[in-house]
C-alpha cells in the first residue's frame, strides 16, 4: 500500500512547506508516501462558491486511479485519537491495494460529487485550521501512527 497525500494549491507558506517536508522524508521509511498537488482553482470573478467546489471536485476525481481508496479530511469526519488513527491505518494496510489517497478540499470544502465518491471522513479536530497549518498536522499525525505501530517512542501513552 502507498498513502498519498492529495491537496489543492501548493504549501507557499515557508514554515508549513518545511514542516511537510520534514514529515514526508520521516514517513518513507516507514511506507511509500507522497504529497499531489492539484491546482489551485482562483476564485472566478462572477464565480461561485459551489462553482468552485464543483471544478476542484472535478480536479479531485480526475486524479483518482482505480484501485483507489480516498479518505477525505473533513470537518464532518469521524475523529480518532492518535492510538485509533494507527490501529485504522493498521487495517487499511491489510484491505488496500494500491493508494490509501487523503485529500484536503479548498477552502469551500468539497463538491457534492466528491462526498458522494468518497464516503470515508477523518476529522483531525473540532477546530478549524487553515489549509497551509492542516498539511503538516496530517503528516505529523501519519508519522505518529507508523511509529505507534512499530512501537517506537515517538508517541507516549
Amino acid at each position: 500500500m502507498r498513502i498519498t497525500l492529495l491537496m489543492t494549491g501548493k504549501t507557499d507558506v515557508p514554515y508549513w512547506k518545511d514542516a511537510l517536508e520534514e514529515y514526508r522524508k520521516r514517513l518513507v521509511h516507514y511506507v511509500p508516501f507522497e504529497v499531489e498537488v492539484i491546482p489551485e482553482v482562483k476564485q472566478m470573478k462572477n464565480g461561485s462558491e459551489t462553482q468552485q467546489k464543483k471544478r476542484e471536485g472535478e480536479l479531485i476525481l480526475n486524479s483518482l486511479q482505480p484501485g483507489d481508496v480516498c479518505v477525505l479530511l473533513d470537518e464532518k469526519g469521524t475523529e480518532y485519537t492518535s492510538m485509533q488513527f494507527a490501529a485504522y491505518l493498521e487495517r487499511k494496510m491489510y484491505t488496500v491495494a494500491k493508494r490509501l489517497v487523503f485529500v484536503i478540499g479548498g477552502p469551500y470544502g468539497f463538491s457534492n460529487a466528491v462526498y458522494r465518491m468518497t464516503p470515508e471522513r477523518i476529522s483531525l479536530s473540532k477546530m478549524t485550521f487553515s489549509h497551509q497549518m492542516i498539511r503538516p498536522v496530517f503528516a505529523e499525525q501519519l508519522y505518529r501512527a507508523m511509529t505507534i505501530l512499530q512501537n517506537e517512542p515517538y508517541h507516549h501513552q
